[in-house]
């Protein structure tokens, strides 16, 4: 079992020698930056994912994964997600939005870009990677999960009509209303 009060003094600790060495003009990494540095140098993406460091290459808690499938209802689209990751990583899950296009037809990605992935929720673990929450994001675009949804409107036309879904999602991709609401193009 973890004590959770020998963790956050160790954190603190950390913190304190981090400030006292940067007064001396030497900045020591956290554990979550090291471990963050490492799970990023480790990253073998596919082509069709990307990473891009909108705040310069020495920033790594903040970084954009951008997943163009190929194959799949989403084939041709491109889809960009911000990672943001908290101090306690990885403890803690990186928090993930879909950035761009807003919004995505999608079960489970939701109108405002928030992702059900199930590992960056309730499974997360510390042992998972970003390459764990990476290939998940690709899998979403795979095989949506209608059992999960967060756009529930989407999850239930995927379940009761595939083939309006599809045309749906083909639509979508161009940019176009489906009901009330406009998705833009995103390829």
């Amino acid at each position: 079992m973890i004590k959770l009060f020998s963790v956050k003094e160790k954190q603190e600790r950390e913190r304190r020698e981090n400030a006292e060495n940067t007064k001396q003009g030497v900045k020591k990494a956290s554990a979550s930056e090291l471990r963050l540095q490492k799970d990023i140098s480790e990253l073998n993406l596919p082509k069709q994912i990307k990473i891009a460091f909108p705040d310069g290459p020495n920033k790594l808690n903040r970084f954009d994964i951008i997943v163009s499938p190929d194959e799949g209802y989403y084939k041709g689209g491109k889809f960009s997600f911000a990672f943001n990751m908290p101090d306690s990583y990885p403890h803690d899950p990186p928090k993930v939005k879909c950035e761009s296009p807003r919004p995505v037809y999608h079960p489970n990605i939701d109108l405002e870009g928030n992702v059900c992935l199930n590992i960056l929720r309730e499974d997360w673990n510390p042992v998972l990677t970003i390459s764990s929450v990476v290939f998940g994001l690709q899998f979403l675009f795979l095989d949506p999960n209608p059992d999960d949804p967060l756009n529930k409107d989407a999850a239930k036309v995927l379940t009761s009509d595939p083939k309006q879904f599809q045309a749906n999602v083909r639509r979508s991709l161009s940019g176009c209303y489906i009901g009330n609401t406009y998705f833009p193009p995103c390829r």
